[in-house]
């Protein structure tokens, strides 16, 4: 890559961008002197560390914006990263979706339920757990103290409907508020209090509780002392299950670590009002140079720069101070908006705290790397033997795979899996809607694979300016946009681009690539079901691959994932197209409302079955669109 004129460089805060000869970003930093940083990036390549190294001589140009501090320079960063998903830039490996207990405090009738993925607003996130059932374990102890909704709108609406309780409610972990056993206020009450015992404010509650079951005993009422002296034995119960860890008052993060020259492992300990209320782990792959300090900040990064499980508490205990400790303190500052310290604990509890979570660090990395050992050299055998069998240029690294599912020509849809360095990468997958008359399975294929590639090639072709439009306001900032952007959809070429199917489909496949001009840069192959041939363009007979190989069991089980994941959108689009389609045609029940009929009411055999003034009852929907409702379903006599 050549070097920049250093007088071009600002001396000014900011971000820099290094971009591959596609155009695409490979590397994001930020700098409080963007012309000193930079100038580090071109010293004598022997001096550098590897992956740095590897990383300028993959780089074809270097592009920075400049922001008004050091804090917008992390911020922008963080934002940059999450759009273009850099390769050089630390990655996250094996980071699997954490379950959390979730409380949808914005709903009439509050619930409880076992939550992953992404948050939504006007629910309520506590832990991480590392395990589903330790959820579930905890929220069976506590609906005994606070029973609260844990049912789903469809079978809470049905119970309303019928005006009869579920089992929970005869066990006595609901109060049943489906059928009116306990008014709105009494019912967020109990939400309340179990939000604060799960917070960790557990005094309260028991003192509560005790004064509540001492007075029942005075006044001679046995039955409700003996079913406070149940509640409080359970609450006990779950509070030895969250370990004493602080004094009382503190509410803290814990961060322990442990690492190689590869990887590192990380774990996060919650701490509020002294108890380990949740816990997270997961593997940094360091793709590039980091010293102890910098890897202290892209976990910092990775905790903090979305909306954090527990918040953002008043003190991070940490093994390193990172690179720069009063840019992450400010940054931490304004996220908490009150003063947030970075420690690191040299003795005492919080010493011996840290060093707990150290060893769970090191723990869990023994048995990250007791796991990836024979998976990785598996992996990597596998695609050695590709290359070597397909006569590709390269490892291939990325593989894509396409798949069609349709019935007898309805719901035709197409579906691409990702496959990186041998692992699925899920958040690449694609579904498509195709538009192809008929039962026409070729035809279909050159309409997705078309469609993919010409995205490509537009964000292969794009213009700095383009890539960038929508992520500055008029002074140069980064828009709030930039932050919930996704990177570009289909920006990076497979090295592999697989079928599903024998010589037809990769005929097409082989078509659509040349007249693309793509044929010099992606290799195409296919893998017929019978007998598991793979056919490469060129070649009559099928590629040798020997069963039990790697190879093919790799691409069996990208073709198998391609071939699931088409099934499963052919059957939601199939089931939602059968499932509304008795709503279809009524006047005034669009989109919209039909979805809301359906939910409130707990599907569409409800609605065929409700009563007229079960319809109009319905929050917004207008009496007229009910009378209609009502007059589908229910035609008069008559008219038969």
């Amino acid at each position: 890559m050549k070097r920049p004129p250093a007088g071009t460089i600002p001396e000014a805060p900011g971000s820099y961008q290094f971009k591959d000869a596609h155009g695409r970003v490979i590397y994001v930093g930020k700098a409080a002197n963007l012309r000193q940083r930079l100038s580090n990036y071109f010293a004598d390549p022997r001096t550098l560390h590897t992956r740095t190294a590897d990383m300028v001589a993959t780089a074809e140009s270097v592009e920075w914006i400049i922001v008004r501090n050091e804090v917008e320079a992390l911020m922008l960063e963080h934002s940059l990263i999450k759009e273009h998903d850099p390769r050089f830039n630390v990655r996250l490996r094996d980071d699997k979706s954490y379950p959390f207990l979730a409380v949808t405090v914005d709903e009439q009738w509050p619930r409880a339920l076992v939550m992953r993925g992404r948050k939504r607003r006007g629910t309520r996130y506590f832990g991480p757990y590392a395990h589903a059932y330790a959820i579930r374990d905890t929220l069976d102890e506590l609906l005994r103290s606070f029973p609260i909704r844990t049912c789903s709108p469809a079978k809470f609406n049905q119970h309303h409907r019928l005006g009869r309780p579920c089992l929970l409610f005869h066990i006595e972990k609901c109060s049943g508020p489906c059928v009116g056993e306990i008014d709105e206020a009494a019912h967020r009450q109990l939400v309340e209090e179990l939000c604060e015992f799960l917070d960790g404010d557990t005094e309260p509650i028991v003192k509560q509780l005790d004064s509540e079951m001492r007075a029942a005993a005075a006044n001679l009422e046995f039955e409700k002392a003996a079913r406070l002296r149940d509640r409080l034995s359970t609450v006990r119960r779950a509070i030895e299950r969250q370990q004493m860890v602080a004094d009382k008052s503190e509410d803290v993060d814990v961060i322990g670590l442990a690492d190689d020259d590869l990887e590192a492992s990380v774990q996060v300990f919650y701490v509020r009002r002294g108890r380990v209320v949740g816990r997270k782990g997961f593997v940094l792959d360091k793709v590039e140079a980091l010293t102890p300090a910098g890897l202290i900040d892209r976990v910092l990064d990775h905790l903090y720069s979305d909306d954090p499980p527990q918040g953002v508490p008043k003190l991070v205990l940490v093994p390193t101070e990172p690179e720069d400790l009063d840019l992450y303190q400010q940054w931490l500052t304004l996220a908490r908006g009150s003063r947030v310290e970075i420690r690191v604990p040299q003795r005492g509890d919080r010493r011996v705290l840290l060093e707990t979570v150290t060893a769970n660090a090191k723990e869990e990395f023994v048995r990250h790397r007791l796991r990836r050992a024979g998976d990785h050299n598996s992996r990597s055998k596998a695609l050695n033997e590709l290359q070597k069998a397909l006569d590709l240029p390269e490892a291939p690294l990325r593989i894509e795979c396409y798949d069609m599912a349709h019935l007898q020509g309805t719901d035709y849809v197409g579906s691409m899996v990702v496959m990186e360095d041998g692992l699925p990468n899920k958040r690449e997958y694609r579904r498509f809607k195709v538009h192809v008359p008929g039962n026409d399975d070729y035809g279909a294929m050159e309409e997705v694979l078309t469609r993919r590639l010409k995205a490509y090639i537009a964000a292969r072709d794009a213009t700095p300016a383009e890539r960038l439009a929508g992520g500055l306001d008029a002074d140069g900032q980064p828009t709030e946009e930039v932050g919930r952007r996704r990177p570009a959809k289909f920006a990076y070429p497979p090295q592999l681009l697989l079928v599903d199917g024998g010589k037809g489909q990769l005929g097409v496949a082989e078509r659509v690539v040349n007249e693309l001009g793509l044929a010099d840069e992606i290799p195409v192959a296919g893998l017929a079901k019978r007998y598991e041939q793979v056919y490469v363009p060129g070649r009559p007979d099928p590629v040798d691959l020997p069963r039990g190989s790697e190879a093919l069991f790799m691409l069996q089980r990208i073709r198998d994932e391609a071939h699931r994941f088409a099934n499963t959108f052919h059957g939601e689009r199939r089931s939602k197209r059968m499932t509304r389609s008795s709503l279809d045609g009524i006047p005034g029940l669009g989109d919209v409302r039909q979805k809301k009929l359906v939910k409130e009411l707990g599907g569409v055999n409800a609605v065929k079955q409700a009563s007229l003034e079960e319809l109009k009852a319905v929050k917004g929907l207008p009496d007229a669109v009910a009378e209609a409702v009502f007059a589908h379903f229910h035609p008069p006599a008559d008219s038969a």
